[in-house]
C-alpha cells in the first residue's frame, strides 16, 4: 500500500479520443505537494506519510506549524493529509510528489467535502415521493409525512429521514479512472465527475477494489530538487484539455456502475 496525492480541484472540459468521440474530465491540480513528516510502527504504533500541498502564507501559520514545518525544511502548506502506507512504501521527509505517481488508465479513488445545498426538504434530500396533489391534500405536497407511531415508542427513532442539512460531507468516488497527466504543470486528468467544488482539495489514492498496475512507480513518483511547476489556473483548462486530448486514451464502453460513491 503507497502513498495518495492531495490536489485541487481546477473545474471540468472534455479531451477527444482517437475514434473522435469525446471524454469529459475533471482537472486536477497537484500544487508542490511534499512529505512533510513521516510515522513508523516503533515510534508511532502505525506507518503513514504526511503530506502537505498548496502555498501558505508564513503569517496565516500557527507557530507550532512553523516549527514542524521547518523541521522537515518545507515551507508552510496550506492542506496537510496523512496517507497509511506500508512499511516499505514510505517516502523520505523532504521530497516532493510528481503527478506522474499515477498513470494514464488507472483506477484510483478520490475523496472530497461534497457541495453544500442547504436545508433541504425530505423530497430533495431523500427522493422522497410526496403526498398526493388532491384527495384531501392541501398545502402538505411535498412534507415527508409521518415521522413514527403515537404513545409507543412515543419519540422519533434516530436517524429517521426527514428535511434537514445536504451536502458538505465528506465523499469517495471509488473506480474512477486516470485519462493523462502532466508532471511539468502538476495536473492529472480524471475521467468523469470528482466530489468536491471548483478550488476544493481532493484526496486520491489507488482504488481499493481494483489491482494497482504494475507500471506504477513504487513507493512513489518524485520530482528532482529544483523543479519549478508551471502556474495553471481554471481560466487555462481548455488548453490543458487540447493539449492533453492526443495522449488521451482510446474510448472503451464503460459502465456506470464501475464509479460508486460512498460516504465515510
Amino acid at each position: 500500500m503507497r502513498s495518495g496525492l492531495i490536489a485541487q480541484k481546477l473545474g471540468m472540459s472534455r479531451v477527444f479520443a482517437e475514434n473522435g468521440t469525446h471524454v469529459p474530465v475533471t482537472v486536477l491540480k497537484v500544487d508542490e505537494c511534499y512529505v512533510v513528516a513521516v510515522r513508523t510502527q516503533e515510534k508511532d504504533g502505525y506507518t503513514a506519510v504526511q503530506l502537505g500541498a498548496g502555498a501558505a502564507k508564513v503569517k496565516n501559520t500557527t507557530q507550532p506549524m512553523r516549527g514542524h514545518f521547518a523541521k522537515a525544511n518545507v515551507e508552510p502548506r496550506r492542506k496537510v493529509v496523512e496517507f497509511r502506507v506500508s512499511e516499505d512504501a514510505l517516502i523520505d521527509v523532504g521530497a516532493q510528489l510528481s503527478a506522474e505517481h499515477f498513470i494514464a488508465g488507472q483506477k484510483v479513488d478520490i475523496a472530497g467535502q461534497s457541495i453544500g445545498k442547504g436545508f433541504a426538504g425530505a423530497m430533495k434530500r431523500h427522493g422522497f415521493k410526496g403526498l398526493r396533489a388532491s384527495h384531501g391534500v392541501s398545502i402538505s405536497h411535498r412534507s415527508h409525512g409521518s415521522t413514527g407511531n403515537s404513545q409507543d415508542p412515543g419519540r422519533v427513532w434516530k436517524g429517521k429521514k426527514m428535511a434537514g442539512h445536504m451536502g458538505d460531507v465528506r465523499v469517495t468516488t471509488q473506480n474512477l479512472e486516470v485519462v493523462s497527466t502532466d508532471a511539468e504543470r502538476g495536473l492529472i486528468l480524471i475521467r468523469g465527475a470528482v466530489p468536491g467544488s471548483k478550488g476544493g482539495w481532493v484526496y486520491i489514492s489507488d482504488a481499493t477494489k481494483k489491482p494497482r498496475p504494475d507500471e506504477a512507480p513504487y513507493p512513489a513518483a518524485l520530482l528532482s530538487d529544483g523543479v519549478v511547476q508551471e502556474e495553471v489556473t481554471a481560466e487555462a483548462i481548455p488548453e490543458v484539455a487540447e493539449e492533453a486530448a492526443t495522449d488521451a486514451p482510446k474510448s472503451e464502453d464503460t459502465s456506470a456502475a464501475d464509479s460508486d460513491e460512498t460516504k465515510d
